[in-house]
């Protein structure tokens, strides 16, 4: 459950910067969870400030350790704001893709000896704090990648 300690390790701020960037008409990706959890109507959640919905989002996501709904919600923003960070890695790494999607991840697997200097290009060229949330996306994805989980821990 790499994003979910990833998801730990974020600053509120953050996330906020996340949850903001995948907004669609007012609404945060995850705010019908959060109008659930505060017992709002859907459409009344909007009310409230965006940064108190990603705040009680995050918390959703902490507390019940929603791995899978975490990976989505770092995967669509880092594919809506750094696709070249995605696709960077997956073309530096050996990973057949189409812009960035991968057609059967358990088949397409980054090559382990190209990992670390895939991860020192691309700290160069985009934001740290982006390339380490990837990162556990890639070590949840592709655990069986021994370089992968090395590359990411020691972030």
């Amino acid at each position: 459950m790499q994003v979910i300690e990833q998801l730990r390790k974020m600053e509120d701020e953050r996330f906020l910067t996340i949850y903001t960037s995948l907004e669609q008409q007012g609404f945060g990706p995850l705010d019908g969870e959060v109008a659930k959890a505060m017992k709002f109507r859907p459409h009344a959640i909007k009310k409230l400030p965006m940064a108190q919905r990603a705040k009680r989002a995050k918390r959703i996501l902490e507390s019940k350790a929603q791995a899978e709904l975490c990976y989505e919600l770092f995967g669509s923003y880092l594919i809506k704001e750094h696709r070249d960070l995605v696709t960077g890695f997956l073309d530096l790494t050996g990973v057949e893709h189409q812009d960035g999607m991968i057609q059967n991840v358990e088949e397409a697997r980054p090559a382990g000896d190209k990992v670390a200097a895939a991860v020192a290009e691309l700290d160069g060229k985009f934001a740290p704090e982006d390339v380490t949330l990837y990162l556990s996306i890639c070590a949840e994805q592709w655990p069986q990648v021994e370089e992968i989980q090395s590359v990411w821990a020691a972030r």
